[in-house]
């Protein structure tokens, strides 16, 4: 089926923004790994797994639409330097992806290809499910402090 020339732009976007989420997601989570915070690097190895899934969708969906996945293009990664860091950091990705994926499925549902639409709901509620656990643990860091923290992130 010939997709809309924009819509598959805009899923090749979307498909860098996983791919880069997927990078960035894999190097905090070994980097928790290597401090000892296995919790972290079990969390935020999920993440990248579901990031990897939503990847996967958008490939299917532009090879459906008659498009060319573009998977050699990421976007410029924001590494923390410590905890907090890299969950602002994180959580700045997810909210920039819920915007995107917000915009997506309007333009998607403008040239009436619910199916496209479709997919994008299914990603943007996990995204959105991503930030709002980075935001509760910055919450939970800002209640109990840092050091207590990272306390309980140790052991699985």
């Amino acid at each position: 089926m010939k997709g809309d020339k924009k819509m598959l732009a805009t899923l090749n976007e979307l498909l860098a923004e996983e791919l880069t989420a997927i990078s960035q997601y894999m190097v905090h989570s070994e980097m928790y790994d290597n401090w000892g915070y296995e919790k972290l690097h079990k969390a935020i190895e999920k993440q990248a797994i579901d990031e990897m899934k939503h990847a996967e969708w958008l490939i299917g969906r532009i090879l459906f639409l008659e498009g060319t996945p573009i998977v050699s293009k990421l976007n410029e990664m924001k590494i923390g330097a410590n905890v907090p860091a890299m969950f602002a950091s994180d959580s700045a990705g997810e909210k920039h992806a819920v915007k995107l994926y917000n915009k997506a499925i309007l333009q998607a549902r403008e040239i009436a290809d619910n199916g496209t639409a479709d997919l994008l709901t299914r990603i943007l509620l996990m995204e959105e499910g991503h930030g709002d656990w980075l935001d509760q643990q910055l919450e939970q860091i800002e209640q109990i402090g840092l050091p207590v923290y990272l306390a309980n992130q140790t052991g699985a």
